[in-house]
This record gives structure tokens, C-alpha cells and sequence, in this order.
């Protein structure tokens, strides 16, 4: 009644306060309409192809099958091949690209001469477009003409079939994604470095510490946060990674590349199987989302070992 009684004096302060509380929902509702439309929907249709044997000549007929296509991939040696290489790719990206990364960060964060354009120069791989990247290596690991063939016969060393020996392809195609993703690395850290106090610094050097005692001690862990959202996200991207894979070496040879997404391309367009494609998609959605909460709580008990 009180509360009636106050709005009919103060009519204005109350829209006013009403609007104040909108005005977050009004903010968020263009990005969750985006979300709403254009990620969880198309989840949801995926979800429920991965339950069908639904073909890609007939995308809208496919009769329920339960969980078959599941069970068909969890007894699939191909299936898990692909995972023990989706996971063997991504673990490699991830740790060389944060030490690759914070390395440089760490050298070019240093005053010297030309410092500008040696971050310019360093930056350009991320900005090279995927194809781009694709078909510079594709160049340099020709096994007849390519840079790396020649330096090799030049030290005396026989031709290397980078892309079409089984021994060499994973690591091929790990060096060129290094190459493209480690420079997002880089100016994530460089950003990171920038918050790292000043006077820090002129302690360390007044206590007589050397650089790698300084690093140790003051510079990791003012990094080791961004370092750990870093981690995060460079291992849900390499898991979803198909263009540079895909062009480099079309998952083979032998199968030693095929990680799982481009799995679902090949189920997908090539054996037009588009419900054992959804399901392969739902297992990788749900590999990123387990990474996704073990860092959560390893970022939890970092968070709590560091407050202490």
C-alpha cells in the first residue's frame, strides 16, 4: 500500500529505476537473440541428427535410431584414431605456442631499436588468412623443389616427404599451425607483460636478482592468469582447427592427420552420412567441454593457492 501511495507522488523516480533495471537485458538481448539463432539452434538440430541416419541426399528424412551411431563410433577404430590425433595435435600446439609465445613476448616486450617493426613483422603470420598459410607450406614442403628439401641437400641430407610420409605429416602440419597461431600468443602476452608494476622490477634489481630470478619470480606469475585463459582457448581452437589440416594434407597419409573434424567432413560429404557426422561433432563438443571444465577448477585451486 505504502509502496502504491509512493509511486503515485514519485512516478518518475520509478520509471527511471525501472528502466535502470532494463537496461542490462536490453543490452544482452541482441547478442543472446544471436546465440539464441545462430549457435543454439543449429546445437539443438545437430543434437538431434546425431540420433538419426540421416543422409546428405535426403536431409530431412532420417528415421530414429536411437543411439546406434554412438555405439558404432566407440567400437570405430578410425573414430578413435582420430581422437588419439586430435588430442596428440592439440597438446603439441598448445604447449609449443605458449612457450614460443611468451618467449618472444618476453624478448620484444625489451626496449631496442626497431622494436615497432620487429612486432609488425612478427605479427603478420596471424593476420595471414588459412589458405594463404596452407598454400605457403604447401610450397616450402614441395619434396622436389621446396626450402626445406633444398636446405636439407644442401647440408648433405636426403629428401624428406614432409606431407606424404606417415612419420613426418602430424609434424608437418603442427609447425605450420605453430607458425600461424604462436603470434596471438605473443601480443596476448605482450598485453600482459604492460600490467607487470614498475617498481617490481626496480626491487628485483636493488635485491641483485638476475633475469631468469625475475622472470621466475615476479614476471610468471603476473602471467601465469592470461596465460592460463590463453591455454583455454588455444585448445578448444585446435580441437574445431580443419582449413590448414585439411589443405595440407587431407587428413592422411595413413590417417596420421585425420583429427576429428575433418572425420566429420569425410562422414559428412564423402560418405554422406550426416548423422554419424552430427554424433562425431557431439563428441568433440563435448571433448572441449570437459578441457573446458578442468580448467575451471584447476583455475579455481590456482586462485585459491595464490591468495594465501
Amino acid at each position: 500500500m505504502l509502496t502504491d501511495q509512493m509511486k503515485a507522488k514519485h512516478p518518475r523516480i520509478f520509471r527511471s529505476r525501472a528502466r535502470t533495471r532494463l537496461l542490462p537485458y536490453l543490452f544482452m538481448g541482441p547478442a543472446m537473440l544471436y546465440i539464441a539463432i545462430f549457435v543454439m539452434i543449429p546445437l539443438g538440430r545437430g543434437i538431434q541428427l546425431s540420433f538419426t541416419d540421416t543422409k546428405l541426399i535426403n536431409p530431412q528424412g532420417g528415421d530414429p535410431i536411437g543411439v546406434q551411431n554412438y555405439a558404432e563410433l566407440l567400437t570405430s577404430e578410425r573414430f578413435w584414431n582420430s581422437f588419439v590425433v586430435t588430442v596428440s595435435y592439440s597438446a603439441a600446439i598448445v604447449i609449443f605456442s605458449l612457450v614460443l609465445g611468451t618467449l618472444s613476448a618476453v624478448l620484444i616486450n625489451r626496449s631496442f631499436r626497431g622494436r615497432a617493426l620487429t612486432r609488425a613483422v612478427l605479427t603478420l603470420p596471424y593476420a595471414t588468412p588459412n589458405v594463404a598459410v596452407a598454400l605457403i607450406f604447401l610450397w616450402m614442403y614441395n619434396q622436389s623443389s621446396g626450402i626445406f628439401n633444398e636446405s636439407l641437400s644442401v647440408l648433405g641430407i636426403g629428401e624428406v616427404g614432409w606431407l606424404g610420409d606417415p612419420d613426418y605429416g602430424l609434424f608437418s602440419v603442427i609447425v605450420a599451425t605453430l607458425w600461424k597461431v604462436t603470434p596471438f600468443v605473443m601480443l596476448v602476452v605482450v598485453a600482459a607483460l604492460q600490467s607487470v608494476p614498475e617498481e617490481l622490477y626496480e626491487a628485483s634489481r636493488v635485491d641483485g636478482a638476475d633475469v631468469l630470478s625475475t622472470f621466475r619470480a615476479i614476471v610468471l606469475p603476473h602471467l601465469m592468469p592470461t596465460i592460463r585463459v590463453v591455454a583455454l582457448l588455444m585448445t578448444i581452437w585446435s580441437i574445431r582447427r580443419f582449413e590448414i589440416i585439411y589443405l595440407l594434407t587431407g587428413g592422411g597419409p595413413v590417417e596420421t592427420t585425420n583429427v576429428l573434424v575433418i572425420n566429420i567432413y569425410q562422414q559428412a560429404f564423402q560418405s554422406q552420412k550426416l548423422g554419424m557426422a552430427a554424433a562425431i561433432g557431439v563428441l568433440g563438443l563435448l571433448l572441449s567441454l570437459a578441457v573446458t571444465a578442468v580448467f575451471f577448477v584447476l583455475d579455481r585451486r590456482a586462485s585459491l593457492a595464490e591468495s594465501q
